[in-house]
């Protein structure tokens, strides 16, 4: 299922009454599903998923093993995985470090999205796990306007920048064009595109020339598998500067991890083949390589 969504979800959906048991049922209908080998996507070509989470509410339905499964059946070449808390990410990495590319989320539990970039600790939290592990990148994290100058993001910029990785930002473009004051040659990765339309998002990577876009959660540029005119000259147009990605924001979305990879391949093949390569796998391979130098 792949629904255009609405500038509301930059305030994520939390979970309802109720909601952990279709948790449960959805999990385990998946799991079954990829033990009887049904869930089979089209691996023709190779696509690397920028935007995996793997929290905390997830380990014990769909434990490491199952996870890694989920992705593999996809025919992904990589995932970056980023996590509430850094510990699933650090579980599927030691799973499966192949496939895995770590991105460290300044949430320790679900929750912090609204107030993480209030709260000092965060920065010795942030701290301490780059020093005690290996990422390519800091987020997803969610910031918006005016508080991309607060102490704490500035921290995060500054991070960045003294380790020479990217940040995965889920944010509006003024924030992003915060970010690339504090730093013009700022490594930026814009979840969802900013759930922009196409001439906005062009406006940004006209300006910005380290600014990537993901196209996580969003089928507005291509429903039902077709490519709007004005995104796929948009695609033509910076053919260097998209990837794509599921967002498994809440359990539930692992369910569309293999079926958003068949998806992807649906639209990349209205493409010409060295853009669609890329978008569906280079960029990303390429940000990866040149952060995590190999």
């Amino acid at each position: 299922m792949h629904v255009t969504v609405p500038i509301a979800y930059h305030a994520r959906h939390r979970p309802q009454p109720g909601v952990n048991a279709m948790r449960r049922v959805i999990l385990a209908v998946l799991i079954a599903t990829l033990s009887a080998g049904f869930a089979v996507a089209d691996t023709s070509r190779p696509i690397i998923d920028v935007h995996i989470h793997y929290s905390h509410d997830a380990w014990s339905m769909l434990p490491p093993p199952e996870a890694v499964k989920v992705l593999r059946q996809a025919g992904l070449k990589k995932a970056f995985v980023s996590s509430s808390s850094d510990d699933g990410t650090q579980m599927l990495y030691r799973a499966a470090p192949d496939l895995i590319v770590p991105v460290l989320r300044p949430y320790r539990r679900r929750g912090e999205t609204g107030t993480w970039v209030k709260d000092p600790t965060v920065i010795q939290h942030v701290e301490g796990r780059l020093k005690a592990n290996t990422y390519a990148g800091i987020g997803e994290f969610h910031v918006f306007g005016a508080d991309a100058d607060l102490p704490v993001m500035r921290r995060m910029v500054e991070l960045a920048r003294e380790r020479k990785i990217f940040l995965h930002a889920h944010s509006d473009a003024d924030a992003v064009a915060r970010i690339f004051v504090q730093d013009p040659d700022a490594l930026v990765l814009w979840a969802h595109s900013g759930f922009d339309q196409a001439d906005k998002v062009r406006a940004m990577l006209a300006k910005h020339k380290t600014l990537w876009a993901d196209l996580a959660f969003r089928s507005d540029h291509a429903p039902s598998g077709k490519l709007r005119p004005e995104w796929r000259q948009l695609f033509l147009d910076y053919p260097d500067r998209f990837m794509v990605g599921t967002d498994t924001f809440t359990p539930e979305r692992w369910h569309y991890v293999v079926e958003h990879a068949s998806y992807s391949r649906q639209w990349l093949a209205d493409l010409p083949t060295d853009v669609a390569d890329k978008i569906a796998f280079g960029n990303a391979e390429r940000l990866a390589a040149a952060v995590l130098g190999k």
